[in-house]
């Protein structure tokens, strides 16, 4: 009884903990001196952060970002013996860390890089089909937030498919893939808004203003 409370414990805390860490917020400080939230979109995600610090901090944003979705899941493997479940409900509790941390009072990023991070681990395959779905759209259109939209939209049934030759996920898994991606989506309304009214700026690397 007392191992079953611990997990029940351990595992969503530390998940939500790792999830929580603003790296985009660290870095943009240790490479530009700046507040990541005071330029551009304001967003602590490494679109911005390659927008207002440069590149380098941008693409380090994005793999520290990923490694903490990975590392909650694989945390939470640790623990659990491989338990779909107990890995679903750890990669849930880093997303709603990084999307609402508590250290900046719950105004976080938008989740896709740990998202990423996540479904790396949980299904290698579906994390593939959602990064090469994220090239194309931004390749094509140039719309990071669309990209990012569109794989999140399509990550519930990248993971129904290619979970197992042939087998079904657990419904966890299931509904879990089913609300990241709601969450990540109800994150980019304003950019959803914006794509409507043609009034979303289009990636560049350029320190101008981007709203991803």
């Amino acid at each position: 009884m007392l191992e079953v409370s611990v997990t029940t414990l351990l595992i969503p805390l530390s998940a939500y903990v790792l999830g929580s860490i603003p790296f985009g917020l660290i870095l943009a400080k240790l490479f530009g001196g700046t507040d990541v939230r005071k330029g551009g979109s304001g967003n602590i995600g490494a679109t911005n952060v390659a927008r207002v610090v440069g590149p380098v901090a941008g693409i380090l944003t994005l793999i520290l970002d990923v490694a903490k979705g990975s590392a909650a899941v694989l945390l939470a493997a640790e623990l659990s013996q491989v338990s779909a479940t107990w890995m679903m409900i750890a990669a849930l509790a880093a997303l709603v860390g990084h999307c609402f941390p508590v250290w900046l009072k719950f105004k976080g990023g938008k989740g896709v890089a740990t998202a990423a991070g996540m479904f790396l681990v949980l299904c290698p395959l579906a994390f593939l089909g959602s990064v090469i779905l994220f090239v194309l759209v931004v390749t094509f259109w140039r719309y990071v937030s669309l990209g990012s939209i569109s794989a999140a939209a399509a990550m519930p049934l990248l993971m129904y498919f290619l979970w197992a030759p042939r087998h079904a996920p657990p419904l966890v898994i299931t509904f879990g893939s089913l609300a990241a991606a709601l969450l990540i989506v109800f994150k980019h309304a304003g950019n959803i808004r914006r794509l409507v009214q043609g009034m979303e700026p289009k990636f560049s690397f350029g320190k101008t203003k981007d709203t991803e």
